[in-house]
């Protein structure tokens, strides 16, 4: 077997096991509803600057807990809600596979900022959306967060990521894929 075979073996069982467990353990829409405001608070009081980029946003997707898990195969997942306002207008899942020398288990939450009409049109129009593939998206760490304003955001989509939890090291290959679920 090629190490391409292995490697694209180990991503599908990742992608598999990962899905296979969050649908086991599938909350509710008023779970993901309640623990998206919590993770919306959460980050709002750690970061002025996702709050005022929420404040001018077209929409905010929450994934308030996504658990990741991996011994040289990994994978994650988690549920979220999409926010207009305060008012919930769909509900994804957000599915990764990776391979690499990693060994951990980890918890955290993050947000994905849509800023204009485009980046809400591309996440409804496709079927899953790629992380790194459509919109431009920046992650935004704690130090861009301090200099950043609704004036200077100039990108499509910004990514907010909080609240770790757990041990995950290494380094190694990961595809993440966004889809709409009904709750």
């Amino acid at each position: 077997m090629t190490l391409t075979k292995i490697v694209g073996f180990a991503l599908a069982t990742a992608l598999t096991l990962s899905h296979g467990i969050g649908e086991a353990r599938a909350a509710t829409a008023a779970e993901i509803d309640k623990s998206a405001t919590a993770a919306l608070n959460t980050l709002y009081k750690r970061s002025p600057a996702a709050k005022a980029l929420a404040g001018s946003a077209e929409a905010v997707l929450v994934f308030p807990t996504i658990t990741k898990a991996g011994l040289m195969v990994g994978g994650q997942y988690g549920e979220g809600a999409l926010r207009k306002g305060d008012k919930t207008v769909g509900y994804y899942n957000s599915t990764a596979a990776s391979y690499g020398m990693q060994a951990g288990v980890q918890t955290f939450s993050y947000v994905l900022i849509l800023m204009n009409k485009s980046a809400l049109d591309y996440l409804d129009k496709s079927q899953g959306w790629e992380v790194g593939v459509g919109p431009s998206l920046v992650v935004v760490d704690e130090g861009m967060a301090k200099t950043m304003t609704s004036t200077t955001a100039t990108h499509d989509v910004y990514a907010f990521i909080f609240g770790q939890k757990g041990l995950m090291g290494g380094v190694g290959l990961q595809g993440t894929k966004i889809t709409r679920i009904k709750k």
